[in-house]
């Protein structure tokens, strides 16, 4: 009974390996007694997941318990510095053999996919080539001949478009026909009416089949060098640069990878390092959107305590601070000691500068904010409300500033280290977390109910904004 119940177990293993796990035979000559990686693309990195060690042969085998996610894979010499590619998708039990004097003779056996890869690549780069030669060509001959060029390219790139369609055609589901159909680009009909009377049309139809044929869920995609390029022209170039349609586009995609952890996982992580760190100012509300609907309340296997702390601190760093929103208060000790509220201030705009006393830079950009204030700013009704941080300096050093640079129509305070410690002690945010001061200085430009007009800001841009403004009234 023991031997059948062995016999049992070792039988189910076996069954349960051919069914779950990869075994992929390589043979790549010369090298012999040496490591070769297999890798895939996950957007622009190129992660190691396997290695084997070859023998006398040349031979080795990557095995594993678990089957491997569908996508383009690579297969590493043993300096990491070269590679060849693969695709791995349902059959992940086959041979590959590879010499690397004649690589382009690389063979395939029980890898039909492979096979039906290979045959592309060559299909491409000969009809690339030729594409190539006929473009170089047409800049040395006459007119006449320019156009038989082109029609011969356009041949070429009819041919091409075929040989793909017919792809497609007959194994839609296939990895090669999802990467297809993935990569491929809307056309947009030129004789449709809308053209002639929507100078927009182009823009639009473009847009809105963008993602035709490609599906959020199917997370091969991420295992190509090609998806995550796709996400950034489209959300670079055709999505307009505003919070509310980035996030609009972010739920969209999020929405349908919700299904599949690994596409989940790379939007994920993409998104929230995208912006973590602002390009612009109005994706602060980005960033802390992600927070809110994706991290605050959830917890993932592969996001760790410490990524979970740094997109928490940096969404809470914001929350306070979103462009179009009421800047926070502040309340400190002016230069006569007295208590002073920056909402006390009435003007129609104010500029909030939080420096260091000891800072270089601020000891150069203060007195040039002053001068831009009174050539230009005051006649705007403009206020300062500057918030001298204590760091190493002294609070003379703060006063002795002020004195020396004549910034008499400042308003004035001094945050100490001590008010930052008893606000944080208290578990209260000290102002350098809810203005996100991360250097100095740090320059806000409110309106007359001290909402966020712009943040972050040079002198120049403060200038350029204060003047579209004057003249859109």
């Amino acid at each position: 009974m023991k031997y059948i119940a062995a016999l049992l177990f070792s039988l189910t293993s076996f069954f349960s390996f051919a069914q779950n796990g990869y075994e992929i035979k390589v043979t790549l000559k010369p090298f012999k007694n040496q490591y070769i990686y297999l890798g895939h693309y996950y957007g622009k990195q190129l992660p190691i997941i396997d290695s084997a060690l070859l023998n006398d042969k040349s031979e080795a085998v990557f095995k594993g318990n678990k089957k491997l996610g569908g996508g383009i894979y690579l297969i590493g010499y043993s300096d990491k510095s070269r590679h060849f590619e693969i695709v791995i998708d349902k059959n992940q039990k086959f041979s590959v053999i590879a010499d690397t004097a004649k690589l382009q003779a690389v063979s395939f056996q029980n890898s039909p996919e492979n096979v039906e890869f290979k045959a592309y690549q060559e299909f491409m780069s000969k009809n690339g080539s030729s594409i190539d030669s006929l473009m170089k060509l047409r800049s040395k001959v006459s007119a006449a001949d320019s156009i038989k060029i082109n029609g011969q390219v356009e041949a070429l790139n009819d041919k091409i478009k075929k040989y793909r369609n017919d792809i497609i055609a007959k194994d839609g589901n296939g990895l090669l026909a999802t990467l297809l159909k993935a990569m491929k680009e809307p056309d947009v009909p030129t004789n449709d009416p809308a053209a002639k009377t929507d100078s927009m049309f182009a823009y639009k139809y473009f847009k809105k089949h963008y993602w035709d044929g490609v599906n959020f869920y199917d997370d091969r995609l991420v295992r190509t060098p090609f998806f995550e390029s796709r996400i950034d022209k489209y959300m670079e170039q055709l999505v307009y640069p505003e919070a509310d349609s980035v996030i609009k586009e972010l739920d969209y995609m999020l929405g349908y990878a919700s299904i599949n952890e690994e596409m989940q996982k790379f939007l994920l992580l993409k998104f929230v390092n995208r912006y973590l760190n602002q390009k612009y100012m109005w994706e602060d509300k980005v960033f802390v959107h992600l927070f809110e609907k994706y991290f605050s309340q959830k917890t993932y296997p592969w996001l760790t305590d410490a990524g979970k702390k740094t997109i928490t601190n940096r969404a809470y760093s914001l929350m306070a601070n979103i462009l179009g929103t009421e800047a926070s208060d502040v309340e400190l000790p002016d230069t006569a000691n007295k208590t002073t509220k920056l909402y006390s201030l009435q003007a129609p705009y104010t500029l909030v500068v939080i420096w260091d006393p000891t800072c270089g830079h601020c000891k150069e950009v203060l007195p040039k904010l002053d001068s831009a204030y009174n050539a230009k700013w005051k006649s705007m009704g403009l206020k300062f409300f500057a918030l001298a941080r204590e760091t190493d300096g002294k609070k003379a050093d703060w006063l002795n500033f002020i004195r020396d640079h004549r910034l008499n129509e400042w308003t004035h305070v001094y945050y100490s280290k001590q008010a930052d410690e008893a606000r944080t002690s208290a578990g209260v945010p000290g102002y350098s977390q809810l203005y996100d001061v991360q250097s100095f200085p740090t320059l806000y430009l409110l309106d007359k109910d001290k909402r966020i007009i712009a943040k972050k800001l040079t002198l120049e841009q403060i200038d350029e904004i204060l003047a579209f403004r004057q003249n859109k009234k």
